[in-house]
């Protein structure tokens, strides 16, 4: 008798949310999502958990449907379909966002942040707020951001105590100025490359390393094709939300609400299950035999001040309003 009315009342709760979503103008859609890193990857766990509050609160009537592993495309092509209305949500780095807004650039200058707080505080904030309303009229609508953690360098070579062991280094970095520039600046060789072709690329030795978060390191294996891991931290990597522009203004109201809400708490889980997940992948990667050193806070503030002049020159082409604006906000994160 219990079972059957525990069974009796998930009916009616089935029911109820059905009519909800009914009575909200909410239509059976499939929504496909794209991302880059595999399914054991925080980005995938959040997508994973978007999926599940979507469902929920759109009484199943909307369905998010997951495409890890780059298997819409690399990051550029899911970028280009996202803003030709092909492809419904994608999350990647700031990368080719930089293409289409360039102030996105200002998320990946070097050594701008020392911890994720900084890091929240900027994204979550008024400047992140004032870039990202740039991009609807470029097709693009950002609901939140996914953490993808600090950036580490790992070759093949030898450890990077400090700027000068980067000099000669063949590295692949993702396909934007800022961090051809950066690398340059410590004279490495940075190589841009889709992050899909980048595991032969190491196994092949056309590059002697990469930079990427622990978890993404982990996740790749690249611990089977590079023996140096260096906890640089000389980027932060957030990872926005994206919906095309031309999916959003073909949903009603209430459904642009589902995915809006939906978004922020799977952001919200992710960030946490993400730096959570940072520590223990290092602890993994040293367990799989790559040898690991930090930088000297001393050597990171040496590093920092060399790349002051990416600032200015990449700072001198943007909006001057959002250059204002994340001078005011740099100085005020950095307080945390």
């Amino acid at each position: 008798m219990k079972l059957k009315l525990i069974r009796l009342t998930a009916m009616l709760s089935l029911l109820a949310a059905g009519s909800v979503a009914m009575a909200q103008n909410i239509q059976e859609r499939t929504i496909r999502f794209g991302h880059l890193n595999n399914p054991d990857h925080p980005t995938s766990m959040g997508v994973k958990k978007f999926a599940e509050i979507v469902a929920a609160k759109s009484g199943g009537k909307l369905t998010v449907k997951e495409f890890p592993s780059s298997q819409l495309g690399n990051e550029l092509q899911q970028q280009s379909a996202l803003q030709g209305g092909v492809q419904e949500m994608f999350v990647a780095s700031t990368t080719s966002l930089t293409g289409i807004v360039k102030e996105f650039g200002l998320f990946d200058f070097p050594f701008l942040f020392s911890n994720a707080r900084q890091a929240d505080a900027m994204v979550d904030g008024p400047l992140g707020k004032m870039i990202t309303a740039k991009l609807p009229e470029k097709g693009i609508v950002v609901l939140g951001a996914f953490d993808l953690g600090f950036r580490n360098v790992t070759n093949s070579k030898r450890p990077i105590t400090k700027g000068e062991d980067l000099e000669g280094l063949k590295l692949r970095v993702i396909p934007n100025p800022v961090f051809l520039d950066t690398f340059k600046t410590f004279k490495a060789n940075p190589i841009p490359m889709p992050f899909a072709e980048l595991y032969n690329a190491l196994e092949s030795k056309a590059v002697d390393g990469q930079e990427n978060p622990y978890t993404v390191i982990l996740s790749s294996k690249f611990y089977e094709v590079n023996k140096f891991v260096s906890g640089t931290n000389h980027v932060y990597a957030l990872n926005p939300v994206q919906v095309s522009k031309r999916f959003w203004d073909r949903l009603s109201p209430a459904e642009q609400k589902i995915l809006q809400d939906a978004a922020i708490e799977a952001q919200n889980y992710q960030r946490t299950v993400s730096r959570e997940l940072a520590g223990k992948a290092l602890t993994e990667l040293r367990a799989k035999g790559m040898v690991f050193n930090e930088l000297a806070p001393a050597e990171v503030a040496r590093m920092r001040k060399e790349v002051q002049p990416i600032y200015e020159k990449f700072g001198s082409s943007y909006d001057p309003a959002v250059m204002t604006l994340f001078k005011t906000e740099l100085e005020r994160v950095s307080k945390l």
